[in-house]
């Protein structure tokens, strides 16, 4: 009756097979000629790159099964199958076997109960409990179980490693020729032989396959490769363990679906397959689908675990077996999927690997939660079929890469297509991410410690662009780095935080937009474009030539996207509070729509030798190579030798609004070429900066070569017979409502020092302060405190070379009464009533508007008209003429004369009163007659008009 099952079974897999390499072969015809036009490598070369990521259709469904076996008749156990069936002495099977029964199967310890042979099967399905006592094995290619309850006793083992039956058709699990290469399942297996011109993650051994089942991985591993073609060294496949226990499973033995070991001449066998579903399992047993050692390891297997409560569980492992043929170079991990939370585990136990673990199609319904990629293992998202496609890595939870792992999208010889990954968290600690293509990350929060994500943007300019998206949290600490070497969008709502030495967000244009606040920790650096920008395909390119300002360098957009028809290299974009401990650098600087910037002491923002090397005002050559300086805000300097001078480059640009990059010494093509200084614009002409606050440095200086504050670089050949001038300073352009500049900050455009053998000083660059809404009168209050230093000068010429000329500082014109590049109030006793910045509009106020006694007071606002406010010296005097109280009245009847004339009007009057009073009333009371005269009186009483007089006197 088996017989006849096993032919039946062949029957119907032959003619399955037969039907769909027939309808395989008809569409493939069919579609040679569109499909042409989308592949990327030629059909008989490295295409064959690709057709190992094939992934197999479902197989059919399995046939019944046969008959069972009885305990005793067949087994030569003790009881009943549908009571209690006790396995008491060892057993060698030689055919499959089927086992099925209402009671329980127990196998004793020390029994051996074994079908040594490839791909043989034991199934038992009872509605009882089993155990495999101590000490006890199950040797086979197949381990079905299906139980109510099953324990494995100490010591006991199901152990199927290297009793694979055939892996399933139509997939390339056991590699080819003779390179003892390792088998491949759920990872790659190794291969030790490396072909000159490609790197070590493009070669492997056989490859994965049962992508689409490793939720209930059923499976056989595959056979690794001979370093024979006479003798078959290679390892076998491992085989299947099945598992349905209905309550509860005790594991503290052995679950072993290895990969075989193929000794010093053969690759390893990958790992098999582990199902496993229960509703609890507790023990501290071991579970394993590990790949095989071998001269090449082979890759891991398969394992599934779907239990609902876990206890003191036992230890599963998947990687890849060990080569010793290339130690650095183990077998790739396999999978892990644990189904309750619904996560996938890639763990290659610390075994260094350069191959690859497949992660292909992810399911979306239901998510899953969790990936974890962790302990040496590589996982990889390879590329699709068409030109430009999105592949998609979305989980519902966290992705996390830990302790070594790698996760890597796309080939590395192929940067064509574009991916998206979608989580909740992705956590990277001492592990890598690679792209190639273009990367769509959307998750909430991104922690990377001592980590890498490394995209290779490749020379294709539709997918140059890659975007981060964490909405939460971007933290970088221990020396992480995130860079592209085309653009890069960093965008989020939260906190985006470069903890300290090492750590780098850096590309060729750099976007970062939407943050609450950027920290930039000491020594951390945001750059763009990066080191040796033009070595790259993806090259922003400066507008040297032009003397016109781009207009987004004024009016930016206000979307804060990457977009490669701009001129900025480095924006931060709609960030509401930035720190710089560390440093920003990039050639376009922009900070658009922030409030506010703070440099510490230990930060720089810098555009120095950014700028062009030719440009508009490059520098000129002597026959023997001597160079002037590049020009800018000021005119390079001469470059002499020996009497005979070239001049240097002219100055160009707008003082008033300047936006322009510095130019070099103008020997493009030559290796000791100079840069000029690049541009650096906070705020913009709508949305100005709330207030910058600096104690560090910010620069945009010519490149030069002396060993001063202002170096850069040298990189003047010894040999070299090029002597080329400074580069000539850059732009500075800061639109904003409040500044302060510390005691230690420096706020620097100068020209570069000329070369050490005789070139000339760059020209000082422009810096410009852009003030908004400068207010005045009564609510003045200064828009800037400057202690610190800003300079713009000319750089240094050699020898017989002149210096540049210094550059230009400028502010925006001041209202009435402000004058100066930062607006501060006119000094005392002076007016302007004028717009403008210059001193000489602030004019003495009238000096015959100012009273004697009274000296010029400050006014808040300044003094916009005259007359100018004053006040008297002393309290004893009063405003407005400063006065005393008689001096008030003296002048208020017409002054000193006039009064005194008054006064003795008035006196006269006075008198003339009194007079005239006496008589009228003395003279009546003597009448009738006269009055005796005294004796002695010296009056005379014949002038009665006299004597009153007299008498008043």
């Amino acid at each position: 009756m088996a017989r006849f099952h096993s032919r039946l079974l062949h029957f119907f897999t032959f003619f399955f097979f037969f039907f769909f390499f027939c309808t395989t072969f008809v569409i493939c015809l069919s579609s040679s000629s569109f499909e042409s036009a989308f592949w990327i490598t030629d059909s008989d070369s490295e295409g064959l790159l690709f057709h190992q990521d094939y992934s197999p259709p479902a197989p059919p469904p399995p046939p019944p099964h046969a008959p069972s076996v009885s305990c005793t008749d067949d087994l030569g156990g003790v009881g009943s199958l549908d009571s209690t069936c006790k396995i008491v002495a060892d057993l060698n099977l030689t055919r499959d076997v089927y086992i099925a029964g209402k009671g329980n199967f127990y196998i004793l310890p020390g029994v051996r109960f074994h079908c040594p042979i490839l791909g043989c099967s034991i199934t038992l399905n009872i509605s009882g409990n089993f155990s495999l006592g101590e000490n006890s094995t199950i040797v086979a290619g197949t381990f079905e179980l299906a139980a109510y309850n099953a324990s494995f006793f100490n010591g006991s083992a199901v152990n199927t490693t290297g009793w694979a039956g055939d892996p399933p058709p139509q997939t390339s699990g056991t590699p080819q020729g003779v390179e003892g290469a390792g088998g491949g399942h759920g990872g790659r297996g190794a291969s030790c032989l490396v072909e000159e011109g490609k790197l070590p993650e493009d070669v492997w051994g056989g490859d994965t396959y049962s992508w689409s089942s490793l939720q209930n991985p059923s499976s056989y591993g595959s056979k690794g490769g001979s370093t024979s073609k006479e003798v078959d060294y290679g390892g076998g496949g491992g085989g299947r363990i099945t598992m349905d226990i209905k309550e509860f499973l005790d594991v503290n033995g052995s679950l072993l679906a290895e990969g075989g070991d193929g000794g010093s001449k053969g690759g390893g066998g990958s790992g098999g397959s582990v199902y496993i579903k229960a509703h609890k399992m507790t023990g501290g047993g071991r579970i394993s689908a590990s790949g095989g050692n071998g001269f090449a390891g082979g890759g891991g297997g398969r394992v599934a675990v779907d239990v609902f409560s876990r206890h003191d569980e036992p230890t599963i492992y998947v990687h890849g077996g060990i080569s010793r043929g290339c130690s650095k170079n183990a077998g790739a991990a396999g999978t892990l999927y644990d189904a309750v939370p619904r996560s996938l585990n890639v763990n290659n136990y610390n075994l260094s690997t350069d191959t690859e673990t497949l992660l292909l199609e992810f399911p979306y319904q239901p998510l899953w939660t969790n990936v974890y990629i962790r302990n040496c293992a590589r996982a990889s998202v390879p590329l699709l079929w068409s030109r430009v496609q999105a592949s998609e890595l979305i989980v519902q939870g966290q992705i996390s890469l830990l302790c070594g792992g790698v996760l890597s999208f796309g080939l590395a010889h192929y940067a064509t297509s574009e991916f998206e990954l979608l989580a909740e968290e992705l956590l990277m600690s001492d592990s890598i991410i690679k792209v190639y293509g273009a990367l769509r990350m959307t998750v909430k929060i991104f922690l990377m410690w001592n980590s890498k994500m490394l995209i290779d943007g490749g020379e294709d300019s539709t997918v140059a662009t890659s975007w981060l998206e964490a909405s939460n949290l971007v933290v970088l600490k221990e020396s992480s780095v995130i860079q592209s070497n085309a653009n890069l969008g960093v965008h989020g709502q939260g906190l985006l935080n470069l903890s300290g030495s090492g750590d780098k967000i850096q590309a060729q244009r750099l976007v970062l937009s939407l943050f609450y606040s950027i920290h930039v920790g000491p020594g951390s650096v945001l750059r763009g474009p990066l080191e040796d920008a033009s070595s790259y395909a993806i090259t922003p390119k400066l507008y040297c030539e032009l003397q016109d300002c781009p207009i987004e360098l004024l009016h930016p957009p206000e979307d804060c996207n990457v977009n490669s028809s701009l001129s900025f290299t480095l924006q931060i974009c709609r960030v509401e509070d930035i720190t710089v401990e560390g440093l920003i650098k990039g050639s376009v600087v922009h900070f658009h729509r922030a409030r506010t910037i703070s440099v510490q002491s230990s930060g720089i923002i810098t555009a120095s030798g950014m700028g062009c090397i030719g440009g508009v005002g490059k520098g000129n050559f002597l026959d023997n190579g001597i160079g002037s300086g590049g020009g800018h805000g000021g005119k390079g300097g001469l470059g002499c030798y020996n009497g005979s001078c070239v001049g240097g480059g002219n100055s160009y640009g707008n003082s008033k609004l300047p936006c322009e990059l510095g130019s070099g010494s103008g020997n493009e093509s030559s290796a000791d070429s100079i840069a000029g200084g690049g541009i650096i614009v906070m705020g913009s002409v709508e949305h100005p900066l709330s207030s910058l606050s600096v104690e560090g440095s910010v620069r945009a200086d010519g490149e030069g070569f002396a060993e001063t504050v202002w170096q850069n670089k040298n990189f003047l050949s010894n040999v070299s017979s090029i002597a080329p001038g400074g580069g000539a300073g850059g732009t500075v352009l800061l639109f904003l409502h409040t500044m302060t500049l510390g005691e230690s900050a420096i706020l620097s455009s100068v020209g570069g020092y000329g070369s050490p053998k005789g070139g000339g000083g760059g020209g000082g660059g422009r810096i410009h302060f852009h003030w908004s809404n400068i207010p005045t009168g009564d609510v003045y209050q200064p828009i800037a405190r400057v202690k610190g230093s800003i300079y713009a000068r000319g750089g240094l010429g050699r020898d017989e070379s002149g210096s540049g000329e210094n550059g230009t500082v400028t502010g925006k014109s001041c209202p009435k009464g402000l004058y100066g590049t930062f607006c501060v109030e006119c000094p005392v006793g002076t007016y302007k009533n004028v717009s403008g910045s210059d001193s000489s509009l602030c004019q003495p106020c009238p000096a015959w508007e100012l009273p004697h006694r009274a000296i010029y007071i400050a006014v808040r606002g300044g003094i916009a008209e005259t007359p100018c406010p004053y006040k008297c010296i002393s309290d004893r005097y009063h405003m407005p003429n400063c006065y005393t109280a008689l001096e008030e009245l003296i002048y208020t009847f017409g002054g000193p004369w006039l009064f005194c004339l008054l006064l003795v009007g008035l006196l006269i009057l006075l008198a003339l009163v009194l007079s005239v009073a006496r008589m009228k009333f003395v003279g009546v009371d003597e009448l009738p007659g006269p009055a005796p005269t005294q004796h002695g009186s010296q009056i005379d009483h014949s002038f009665p008009f006299l004597e009153s007089l007299n008498e008043v006197i």
